[in-house]
């Protein structure tokens, strides 16, 4: 008998309305969530047992680096016992993609993991929610996941940590993994795997470095929120810049200030898709990487962040560089 763990910690999928108030709010538990299965008439794989743990009751929204570094240490302990197959984590949707990634640097098992959630209350008749959990259940406990790292489960799409992205605020087809399209499909029954991971690598680290802050760059934008990051004790700043990866020459100037101070600085682009890579002068990415920052490839913003509060604990800032192109491609 192959044992899943679900580790619950709030979200959508958890929360009901209050009755006083009318807002949702998490409240119900992963055990809550598990029983609720089969009253909803779904059905677990054959050969499966699920064993339930709240890590915590809580919006996604209100996460931060260190809550999402805990859990997944917490699914690498699970993880760690030879009974445990695969790990079920669920979550608030808000900030899924950014807890995934964490857990798909530092989790070194090659067992399946995914975190799963709805985009509809626990309590609307038409949740997501059963659903997806259901299907984020059969996913881990499939021996064809082995080795994918981690995913997100959802509305039948298994979507490689790395890549996915949260795409729309409500509805049920909530992710997409962008131009590098999904891992594989959840289709009743069956798993189908289309594709395989490459640029992913874990990461031994007792400790996060939580104090990376991002900036996404307008038009017009200056140099306020740099230095305002700098006065404030960043330790790292990734910036969502225009395009290929430009900016005007009032950011490059306290992008040169960040690294001689030895914060480190890396770009991405605030477009949905693509790579940045320094092709313009005058301001452009040619001049962003003269003034030492790092090109993070086609890394999202929000994943370099992620990555950075890792790597500045796991590596030496002369290999930050070379770790960052590599998951950039």
């Amino acid at each position: 008998m192959a044992k899943i763990v679900v580790l619950g910690t709030g979200g959508t999928i958890a929360s009901r309305r209050d009755v006083a108030g009318g807002a949702a709010i998490s409240k119900a538990s992963g055990a809550e969530l598990v029983a609720a299965l089969g009253e909803r008439g779904y059905r677990l794989p054959d050969g499966v047992s699920v064993e339930t743990e709240q890590f915590c009751t809580i919006g996604s929204y209100r996460f931060d680096l260190d809550i999402a570094f805990r859990i997944a240490r917490r699914v690498a302990q699970h993880l760690a016992d030879p009974a445990v197959a695969g790990v079920v984590v669920t979550q608030g949707t808000d900030t899924m993609e950014e807890s995934a990634f964490m857990a798909d640097l530092v989790v070194a098992s090659d067992k399946p993991v995914a975190y799963t959630g709805a985009q509809h209350l626990a309590d609307d008749p038409d949740s997501d929610g059963p659903r997806n959990l259901t299907g984020a259940i059969r996913f881990v406990a499939a021996p064809q996941s082995r080795g994918l790292g981690v995913v997100i489960a959802f509305d039948g799409e298994a979507h490689a940590a790395r890549d996915a992205t949260k795409i729309h605020a409500s509805r049920v087809g909530a992710f997409s993994s962008d131009e590098h399209g999904m891992l594989g499909e959840i289709d009743g029954d069956d798993i189908v795997i289309h594709r395989r991971p490459l640029l992913r690598r874990t990461f031994e680290t007792e400790a996060i470095e939580a104090k990376v802050d991002l900036v996404r760059l307008t038009m017009g934008t200056d140099a306020r929120f740099i230095r305002c990051a700098l006065d404030t004790g960043a330790r790292a700043i990734v910036i969502e810049a225009f395009g290929r990866g430009n900016a005007n020459h009032e950011v490059i100037a306290r992008i040169r200030d960040a690294v001689a101070a030895d914060v480190p600085v890396i770009v991405t682009t605030r477009c949905p898709a693509g790579r940045v890579k320094p092709i313009y002068g005058d301001g452009g990415g040619r001049d962003v990487e003269a003034a030492g920052a790092i090109f993070a490839g086609d890394l999202q913003g929000v994943k370099a962040r992620v990555l950075l509060s890792v790597l500045l604990r796991a590596c030496d800032h002369a290999d930050l560089a070379k770790e960052i192109h590599a998951f950039g491609g």
